[in-house]
């Protein structure tokens, strides 16, 4: 098995420390809610994560997935309810062990080989050769001083993924990181996620995509109008949903 390499943090601010011998899983969610300007967009969702699945957050637009994850890695503060990592609330020791990918990919203004040169900085384990292996693993060793914004969409989201996997998460959560990529750039984005699984990481990963969700994930959390509709193993949920509002997104009928 390879060694592990890491992520980088929300906006690459911060960098995941030594491994803690308190693991972060199991993941707590108990009667999360949020408000926003008078609405309720996340309503008491409660669940339980534990370690070594992928799990797969799924829903119709407006569902709530996104907004969860931020919940989760601590960019929002619920309005009510407890988020608890391995029987800990959220706090930057905690967020500093995770990293989240986001849909749009958030770069340095610098080039491929410096975006990941400043995660390693942070960490203080930086070196040519660890850079560029996280380079060659997600496929740009060769575009390596090339401007990143001068990357395409699938180079720069793999890009994010690298300097996410750089800080060594042992949580890595995605959001919905292949929307709108070509099939090639899907298929590697993939390949890289379901490596760091292999790795140990543990995965939560937002996606509309049904098929990718076959293919990625271990276990679901279906959300719908900001509820749970229901936590299942992924072969339980795609075969035998229980909810109707599951059931009628696996059909491709709209869900209101």
């Amino acid at each position: 098995m390879r060694k592990p390499i890491a992520a980088m943090g929300s906006g690459g601010e911060s960098v995941a420390p030594e491994r803690s011998p308190q693991p972060l899983l199991p993941l707590q969610a108990a009667g999360v809610t949020l408000d926003i300007a008078g609405q309720r967009l996340v309503d008491d969702v409660s669940f339980t994560l534990q370690p070594g699945s992928r799990t797969v957050v799924m829903g119709p637009n407006g569902a709530g997935k996104s907004l969860l994850l931020r919940l989760l890695h601590g960019l929002l503060e619920p309005s009510a309810g407890q988020i608890r990592w391995g029987g800990v609330p959220v706090n930057p020791d905690v967020r500093r062990r995770q990293a989240l990918v986001f849909q749009r990919p958030v770069l340095l203004r610098r080039s491929v080989a410096a975006n990941i040169d400043f995660v390693l900085r942070l960490r203080g384990t930086e070196g040519r050769q660890q850079r560029d292996e996280i380079l060659e693993r997600v496929g740009l060793l060769e575009r390596m001083r090339q401007p990143a914004r001068l990357l395409s969409g699938g180079e720069q989201q793999r890009l994010a993924l690298a300097r996410a996997l750089a800080t060594r998460p042992e949580v890595l959560l995605l959001d919905e990181p292949t929307a709108s990529l070509d099939p090639a750039s899907v298929q590697t984005i993939e390949t890289i996620v379901t490596a760091a699984h292999a790795e140990g990481i543990h995965i939560i990963f937002v996606t509309h995509d049904i098929g990718q969700a076959r293919r990625l994930g271990d276990e679901v959390v279906f959300l719908h109008g900001g509820r749970l509709c229901e936590q299942a193993p992924a072969r339980d949920f795609f075969n035998r949903p229980a909810s109707q509002a599951a059931q009628a997104y696996l059909d491709g009928r709209i869900v209101l």
